[in-house]
């Protein structure tokens, strides 16, 4: 079974409720009709239903939510006016938030437990869909740094776990420094744990290969792989290698002969 099989499986077993509030793209809702099928998770749907094109798709199992009509909205709005008062947030801002922006709305539903997740990003950026999150939903406990991640699958791949990778951070942190470099490799591997459910086998990723370049943006690798086998002395962590040594089993025997990560590795940092 391969991860992707092996995950929906997993969501068969520990069924959740999941927010989609990008109704507005078709792509949400064909989502939407294969994950009922397949009863992967239950779905909430945020949006008007008059705006939605329904038609294609089957939706029956779904809920769907309107802000504008909902019973909830003025218990949203509520809530989110106490959350955000000491930033300057009026109640009109925050109903105004809630019925014209459906992140807010989905993230509100996280937030009161009425939800278990939200799916965004299909036509919001990334800022648009992490701002609510942040501001709702909050990061988790003893969190230093909000970090993303790509979950790479390979088909027919021997590398890393068996063609599955996470990249990070790919996607949010433009030029990390030492200490965010060693937050993020923390963070990824605790994901790799989590959704594959395999070791993690963290490589902090440059473009030498213990030593053999010279350069600042090096040295800031070299000195965030300390302070992540530091940090994190129960994960296995080693760097700085080129993409090469990290995860090819030959070329790490004659460019990093004495790393345990080289040439295995599945979170590349």
């Amino acid at each position: 079974m391969n991860f992707i099989e092996s995950i929906k499986e997993r969501a068969k077993k520990d069924l959740k409720t999941i927010v989609l509030p990008e109704t507005m793209d078709e792509r949400v809702l064909t989502a939407a009709h294969v994950v009922l099928k397949e009863k992967i998770a239950n779905i909430i749907l945020i949006g008007n239903k008059e705006e939605m094109d329904l038609a294609k798709y089957d939706l029956a199992e779904a809920t769907i939510i309107d802000p504008r009509t909902s019973m909830l909205t003025e218990e949203f709005t509520n809530t989110l006016y106490e959350l955000r008062k000491e930033k300057g947030m009026t109640k009109e801002e925050a109903h105004d938030l809630l019925v014209n922006d459906y992140m807010y709305f989905a993230c509100m539903l996280v937030k009161t437990n009425r939800a278990d997740g939200v799916v965004s990003g299909a036509c919001h950026s990334t800022s648009n869909t992490l701002r609510p999150a942040l501001q709702i939903i909050k990061t988790a406990p003893n969190v230093a740094l909000v970090s993303a991640f790509f979950l790479m699958v390979v088909p027919e791949c021997e590398y890393g776990e068996h063609g599955t990778f996470i990249f990070a951070d790919s996607g949010l942190e433009q030029n990390p420094d030492s200490e965010k470099l060693a937050a993020i490799a923390g963070s990824s591997a605790k994901s790799f744990q989590l959704l594959v459910g395999k070791e993690p086998i963290v490589a902090m990723l440059s473009h030498s290969t213990v030593g053999s370049a010279k350069h600042a943006d090096v040295d800031k690798v070299v000195e965030a792989t300390r302070i992540a086998k530091e940090q994190y002395p129960d994960i296995q962590i080693d760097g700085e290698f080129q993409l090469d040594a990290a995860i090819v089993p030959e070329v790490a025997k004659s460019k990093a002969p004495n790393s345990n990560v080289a040439g295995h590795a599945n979170v590349l940092i």
